[in-house]
């Protein structure tokens, strides 16, 4: 051990020595007093020691402050040595990412918690209190699952087109959707900026080969199997098991990306593995919070810290408006009311949400209007609730219609807002406390409010938001819904608008609760048979045109699942914002269509649509001119065979599909039916016999052709 300022180890060997010396021993760094950054290896002028006692590691100023974790002080800073990157990723606030044994990476600032739930899989544990950390992964010359991968579609609003992607996850973006420049060079997302890496038990999307993503389970060691173990790996691989499967595979960060709820990508052809993965979701998502709730509960014993205030601070050029006394509404009460203007009254001001000034009211200081101005708000207590954070609850019984709290806190503007925002995504603040005022006005009761900030969302809340004009202002308050018994939790609606993928799950618990805020409530509905549920995509995998994958544009008519190439399209640039593909256009004119093909793009308006679809062999849909199965080049001809065999008068016509069906007709019924399938059924109810013998269909017809046939063309009955 080096008795400098380094504390550094060594082996003799390693340092030139045959054996340990004796009394004090200085390394070479301590001896010349050049020191090396622990984070880019070269030494020279500005590098500084962290300020703890006894952690012995320099650095560059710029060079550890490229770390989130980070915490500057006046006379230098304290390096991420020391804080468990985990919890401080969680929540940047948490004074327990600091406490307890942490393991420490030998060739970087990172640190965890030693422990399963906080270090990042794929990390080599060298001892009890270092490691290796999966930042110093390299990948093998020549293994395809080495490769760095990014998806094709933005992680913002799942359309494809031209993306930005991160050097170090498959995430991808539009520039415009995360309303930046393009930067230069290389380019990390903010998740990888932080730090942040796949711990033991996430449920991740990974792709493996030249399979399609797959929901899959990071596994501990102890769980994986000994041949799996044995397998050849790196440091920064770890293991997965996919769901559905039960295969075992070793994986890195850059071919993976985080499960969310409510995925259902290809939820048609990979059904049982999503289920397993949403269940299994769910069971480590009740773990996590149980967890969580307990060590809440064991260091959280007051909410986090905030500025009590009374009324609205206005901020920067935000300006509180005040009305001159002859602009106040006067109200139609009188003195002599019992109530005047009160909750029961027919108060004209109340009715508009306008509060009596007590000035111009004319029951003066009897007036029962003016709660704003009094602050006449009910009692509540802020409390601890079982898995979403601080709440609200009243200590006594609340009626309908009651004047809870004013919502109260700084005023910004939208320019304010978006910085703070901004700052928060940077900082991975993920509590916010901004409620729109007006078009230009926004209260964030963050930093400063009262504890009407700690009223919690719900679906199916017991209070709402009213915006109400006191002395020419607008003010927002909360008012009761229904009767609220006392120790009832108070919540409202946030009514967020919810933008791209990035959601945050509802925990209200409400029985028509949707899940995620910012979507809709369910609505109930009285079902009186139950009918089996029927999965629809919203969108279709392959491009409707060419039927290949890759990087797609979706159609925004609602309804309408089809995707296109830009190529196929004829499209230089990718069309972006409200966008209709041409299969809503007729081919000739343009117009709205009213017939479309089921195959191909091609459709046609009213004017234009006769003769230009037919009835398609295989499966009874519409088809254009180019899949029709009676012309010289049906688009499958692999799929229909005909042959004819002297039996009597009869012609037998072979259709191989999923399942084979032969009909027995006599010559001239075939020529007029070649429409296909949909006429067979209609044929088995005239004449004749119909029995199933080996799993397939016959019909014997006699020799005379039906009446009904005679009086159409084979035109005609194609068309139909």
């Amino acid at each position: 051990m080096c008795d400098g300022h380094c504390y550094g180890a060594y082996h003799p060997q390693c340092i030139g020595l045959s054996v340990a010396p004796r009394g004090k021993f200085l390394c070479h760094e301590c001896k010349t007093g050049v020191h090396t950054c622990f984070v880019c290896k070269k030494s020279g002028n500005g590098v500084k020691r962290c300020i703890i006692p006894l952690c012995g590691k320099f650095y560059h100023t710029d060079c550890i402050l490229a770390y989130s974790a980070t915490q500057p002080h006046n006379k230098g800073f304290r390096c991420t040595l020391h804080v468990c990157l985990s919890c401080h990723i969680t929540n940047p606030l948490n004074v327990c990412s600091s406490k307890g044994r942490l393991a420490r990476c030998v060739r970087c600032p990172v640190a965890y918690h030693a422990n399963d739930n906080c270090m990042a899989a794929g990390s080599l544990v060298l001892a009890n209190n270092s490691f290796l950390c999966p930042n110093h992964f390299t990948p093998r010359k020549g293994c395809k699952n080495h490769e760095h991968i990014n998806v094709s579609w933005c992680f913002v609003c799942s359309e494809g087109g031209s993306l930005l992607c991160c050097e170090a996850c498959p995430a991808a973006f539009h520039r415009e959707c995360l309303n930046i420049e393009m930067p230069q060079g290389n380019w990390f997302c903010n998740d990888c900026k932080s730090g942040k890496r796949p711990r033991i038990k996430d449920i991740l999307w990974v792709k493996w080969g030249r399979y399609r993503w797959w929901p899959a389970e990071v596994c501990l060691a102890k769980d994986v199997p000994n041949n799996i173990l044995r397998m050849k790996h790196e440091v920064g691989e770890f293991p997965v098991q996919f769901f559905g499967s039960k295969d075992f595979v070793w994986t890195y960060q850059a071919r993976v990306f985080p499960y969310m709820e409510g995925d259902t990508h290809n939820i048609e052809k990979m059904g049982k593995a999503l289920t397993e993965a949403a269940e299994r979701f769910r069971e480590l998502q009740i773990e996590k919070e149980m967890r969580q709730l307990q060590e809440d509960r064991k260091n959280d014993k007051k909410p986090p810290p905030y500025r009590h205030i009374k009324v609205n601070r206005p901020i920067g050029k935000v300006q509180i408006i005040t009305a001159d006394l002859s602009e106040i509404p006067r109200c139609n009460c009188k003195a002599s009311d019992e109530n005047p203007c009160g909750i029961d009254s027919e108060c004209i001001n109340r009715m508009l949400m306008y509060e009596c000034h007590p000035q111009v009211c004319v029951a003066g200081e009897r007036c029962q209007n003016q709660t704003f101005t009094k602050r006449q708000y009910t009692t509540v207590e802020i409390f601890r609730t079982l898995s979403r954070g601080w709440g609200l609850r009243g200590v006594s019984d609340i009626k309908k219609g009651a004047f809870v709290s004013e919502y109260v806190g700084e005023v910004i503007d939208e320019e304010e807002c978006r910085a703070r925002i901004r700052h928060a995504q940077e900082n991975d603040i993920c509590n916010f406390y901004m409620l729109t005022l007006d078009k230009d006005r926004i209260i964030d009761a963050g930093p400063k409010g009262n504890q009407a900030r700690f009223m919690n969302h719900c679906c199916q809340p017991n209070c709402e938001t009213q915006k109400w004009t006191v002395n020419g202002d607008t003010r927002v308050g909360l008012f009761a819904l229904q009767d609220i018994p006392k120790g009832v939790e108070l919540t409202f609606n946030y009514n967020l608008e919810c933008l791209g993928n990035g959601k945050t799950a509802c925990k209200c618990g409400a029985p028509n609760c949707s899940g995620f805020l910012g979507v809709r409530p369910k609505r109930r509905v009285s079902m009186k048979k139950k009918t089996k549920q029927v999965v629809t995509k919203e969108r279709e995998d392959e491009c409707f045109s060419c039927g290949d994958g890759g990087q797609i544009v979706s159609c925004k008519k609602p309804g309408c699942p089809k995707v296109y190439h830009a190529d196929c399209l004829n499209c230089k640039e990718t069309p972006f914002r409200r966008w209709e593909c041409p299969w809503h256009q007729c081919d000739i004119c343009g117009k709205e269509a009213a017939s479309f093909c089921e195959m191909c793009p091609s459709s046609y308006c009213k004017e234009h649509r006769e003769g230009m679809l037919f009835i398609s062999k295989l499966d009874g849909k519409l088809s254009c001119s180019e899949h029709d199965p009676c012309g010289p080049d049906p688009l499958e001809p692999g799929e229909i065979r005909e042959y004819v065999r002297s039996r009597s008068r009869c012609m037998e016509v072979t259709c191989w599909k999923k399942t084979r069906r032969r009909t027995m007709m006599t010559k001239e019924e075939t020529c007029m039916t070649l429409g296909g399938i949909m006429w067979m059924k209609m044929m088995e109810k005239w004449r004749g016999r119909t029995w199933r013998s080996g799993g397939l269909w016959r019909t014997m017809l006699n020799d005379s052709v039906h009446p009904f046939l005679h009086n159409y063309s084979t035109k005609t009955l194609n068309r139909h």
